[in-house]
């Protein structure tokens, strides 16, 4: 191990999770695998290959340098999507890379069109339609000159789909909202459609909505935080038990992110622990030096709150994470050891670390944690 700390993906649990979110949606529904956010901080370079050993075929991506890292390591036949940042000098690269890309403004309509034509290829076009998350997409106002453009230019252009995105389908409090969207949807939808502009695939559906809304399934998912094992709130999982007998999870988590002890001190009753006044000694102790910190994506805001299990037992952090240590009690913890393996995220015996609970300690969600691993952890595949 050349670094201080490292993550185990395990290749069983992500099989698992495809194999559930694919019984949960049917064999006619495309999977496409999101790996935004560096694969939610697994690292695309380890996860999307696991993937593709798993079935997958289809990525979605944020950006074009996502795309980028993904083709370098994408050796079977797969589509990748790109749902977020293009610039116009990257689109010559993505159209004669055969990738496809969601086109939400007129401008990168044009551009597309233009770079499709000096080169003699055809973009291959995902039209996102903006519904009420107000963020990207064309709305109804401007659908008239989107039909007109697409008809004009339909020999340079090749329609993959037509998409949109929920704003929070986790959520019941959204209901409303969503199922204003899903109708948005089909009139823009159905407008397209009665100009004779057929797309290959409709999509709108995130992991909360797989799960909360079957009714968005339709023709391909973009599935993300729960193919690592993750719920996109504890109300979607609720919700999944309260129709299902069954209570075991259905889901495994991917990840487990551990270190080792770097040192360890004896530090006596009444003295100050760290940085600053913000833990004292209670009793004579015995303190663990775990050599990562917030620079490597262990949030400070967990100083005084946060857990590392070391043989199976839990170790409180004591006083303020800093920037590449942290300290944790481990005076309750026999023949403890110098060099023994610390478990930041994931299980060790009968113990357990959870993304959840670092919500629950922090103001951070599971996205937020994960995708701030830093890239050049190791990731590690496990079986």
């Amino acid at each position: 191990m050349f670094n201080s700390s490292f993550i185990e993906i395990s290749r069983s649990a992500l099989q698992n999770n495809i194999d559930f979110l694919k019984q949960v949606t049917g064999p006619q529904v495309q999977f496409s695998s999101v790996i935004k956010g560096n694969a939610y901080g697994h690292g695309i370079e380890q996860f999307a290959p696991l993937a593709q050993e798993c079935g997958v075929t289809h990525f979605s991506v944020f950006s074009a340098d996502e795309a980028l890292r993904l083709t370098s390591v994408a050796p079977a036949p797969t589509t990748i999507m790109i749902m977020g940042y293009l610039d116009n000098e990257e689109l010559e690269w993505a159209i004669q890379n055969e990738i496809e890309f969601f086109v939400f403004e007129p401008e990168r309509l044009i551009q597309a069109v233009a770079v499709a034509k000096s080169i003699n290829k055809r973009a291959r076009l995902h039209v996102e339609l903006e519904t009420g998350m107000n963020r990207t997409g064309f709305d109804l106002n401007s659908l008239q000159n989107v039909i007109s453009f697409l008809i004009s230019n339909k020999e340079h252009l090749e329609l993959k789909g037509l998409c949109t995105h929920y704003a929070g389908a986790e959520s019941v409090q959204n209901h409303d909202r969503v199922m204003a969207q899903q109708q948005r949807f089909k009139q823009q939808v159905d407008k397209l459609l009665q100009h004779n502009i057929i797309p290959r695939q409709l999509h709108s559906a995130c992991s909360a909505a797989v799960m909360a809304y079957p009714e968005t399934h339709m023709d391909m998912v973009r599935v993300g935080i729960m193919q690592y094992g993750l719920w996109p709130s504890p109300e979607t999982h609720s919700q999944y038990f309260g129709q299902h007998k069954e209570k075991t999870d259905p889901l495994r988590r991917l990840i487990n992110w551990k270190t080792r002890i770097m040192s360890l001190k004896s530090v006596p009753q009444g003295e100050y622990i760290g940085y600053g006044t913000s833990y004292q000694a209670s009793r004579d102790m015995t303190v663990a030096i775990i050599p990562v910190g917030y620079s490597w994506g262990y949030s400070r805001s967990l100083s005084n709150l946060g857990h590392v299990l070391i043989r199976g037992q839990r170790a409180t952090v004591v006083g303020n994470v800093n920037m590449n240590v942290m300290m944790v009690d481990v005076t309750h913890i026999a023949d403890v050891q110098k060099e023994d393996e610390v478990v930041l995220l994931g299980k060790q015996g009968n113990e357990s670390i959870t993304v959840a609970s670092f919500g629950e300690l922090s103001t951070q969600l599971n996205y937020e944690l994960l995708t701030r691993l830093p890239l050049n952890i190791p990731r590690v595949i496990i079986e």
